[in-house]
């Protein structure tokens, strides 16, 4: 029952954690290109007024025209929107989440013996520790570089090489599904704590001296205002490598490969490729900048070359083999390896997923799904635990593709 209620937790958590990130994903979308496409205005009443940008839009049968205030308008007549439960609600829903599905079973999730030799509850608290760590370094290297000549290139560069770090660390550390989704969490927290340290608290203050009555220099209030622009910036650049990462853990190909990390980084660095290509896109057709293009083809090179890197290695088999292959498969030789490698988590005494393979009719009842988790996907056992080899994989494939017979019955499947 514990693993059923679980499944269901898991089930809408992940679909809470989906809505959130679509709204505070496109929210974000949404305001880059505001900022990189309001225009100047030339009206005397919007240049008394403050604005600094404005732009006409229509949707859904009305128009629309959002203005942008530098600092701040002189005064605030109707209700004052703030947008931060987008971001909050996808962190506590992703952070649920992962207490739900890895910490509660980390000794399943994130724990494999050939990587590291620890406690479920040591390798828990280093899950936490990736999330808060990231934070804190980034923060730091924000608060070193500031707002300098040049500081955006040094603080880039700098997190390419903090980025490259924790994917290598990770990855020699927890399974290799863990560590891409451990990955992914440690960006999204910052993207989450750079709203609710900075952004946030900044647009708050500038609020509370704006509405105070009280004189105030633009200049002391416009830092906050440079300061959320800068993280609010770097948010939009970590969303495409958060959404891979936190994607990607699904397919195997990815992370059962010998270089792991350089995947992980690799296509995140695509991602952020194509977000640049984007965003200086919007800033493009406002004839503000060159057309971003290159970005653009190096992102999507990057991928072919992934593809390409990553292709499984097929040999044409040899005779022996290929008879072998050709030979039907029957539940007699298949149900031993689901004793010995799918019991343990889909037998009497636990049936995680609600899926129970200890007797012929239910096998034959989830053939579909056996043959899509160990032998499509691979990502069954989980971690590979039980060590199923290449060849149980290949003999449960021949068998589902022979038809997924469960008639001949050795005596341990009567």
């Amino acid at each position: 029952m514990e693993a059923y209620l679980l499944d269901w937790a898991n089930l809408l958590l992940r679909w809470l954690h989906v809505i959130t990130v679509i709204a505070w994903i496109g929210s974000s979308f949404y305001f880059v290109f505001l900022d990189n496409n309001l225009i100047k205005p030339t009206a005397s009443d919007l240049k008394e007024k403050g604005v600094d940008g404005a732009l006409w839009a229509v949707h859904g049968g009305g128009f629309y025209n959002p203005q942008k205030y530098m600092v701040a308008p002189k005064s605030i007549d109707s209700h004052l929107h703030w947008f931060y439960w987008e971001a909050y609600s996808t962190w506590l829903s992703g952070f649920a989440l992962f207490t739900v599905l890895y910490l509660w079973n980390a000794g399943s999730f994130l724990v494999d013996k050939s990587l590291m030799s620890w406690s479920p509850v040591q390798a828990g608290f280093a899950a936490i520790g990736f999330l808060v760590g990231f934070w804190l370094i980034y923060d730091c290297v924000c608060r070193w570089f500031g707002f300098k000549e040049k500081s955006e290139l040094y603080i880039g560069i700098a997190m390419l090489v903090v980025v490259g770090a924790f994917t290598v660390v990770s990855t020699s550390l927890f399974p290799g599904r863990a560590a891409f989704l451990i990955v992914g969490a440690s960006i999204a927290t910052t993207m989450s704590a750079n709203v609710f340290f900075w952004i946030i608290p900044g647009q708050k203050t500038v609020v509370k001296v704006m509405t105070s009555g009280e004189s105030y220099n633009p200049e002391d209030l416009a830092i906050f205002g440079k300061r959320g622009k800068q993280r609010s910036v770097h948010n939009t650049y970590f969303t495409l490598p958060v959404l891979f990462a936190m994607l990607s853990n699904h397919y195997h190909f990815l992370y059962a490969n010998a270089h792991p990390a350089a995947v992980l980084f690799g296509m995140m660095l695509c991602g952020a490729l194509i977000r640049q290509y984007f965003v200086q896109m919007h800033a493009h057709h406002n004839q503000r900048a060159k057309h971003p293009w290159p970005f653009a083809v190096l992102g999507v090179i990057g991928i072919f070359v992934f593809i390409y890197a990553l292709r499984p290695d097929i040999k044409e088999p040899s005779a022996e083999t290929a008879q072998t292959l050709n030979n039907a498969v029957t539940y007699s030789q298949v149900q031993p390896i689901l004793q010995q490698r799918c019991y343990t988590c889909h037998g009497s005494q636990m049936q995680m997923k609600n899926v129970r393979l200890d007797a012929p009719e239910l096998v034959e009842k989830n053939a579909q799904n056996i043959y899509q988790q160990a032998v499509l996907l691979k990502q069954m056992p989980m971690n590979n635990a039980t060590g199923i080899t290449e060849e149980e994989r290949a003999t449960i494939g021949r068998w589902f593709n022979s038809g997924a017979d469960v008639k001949h019955l050795t005596s341990l499947g009567k």
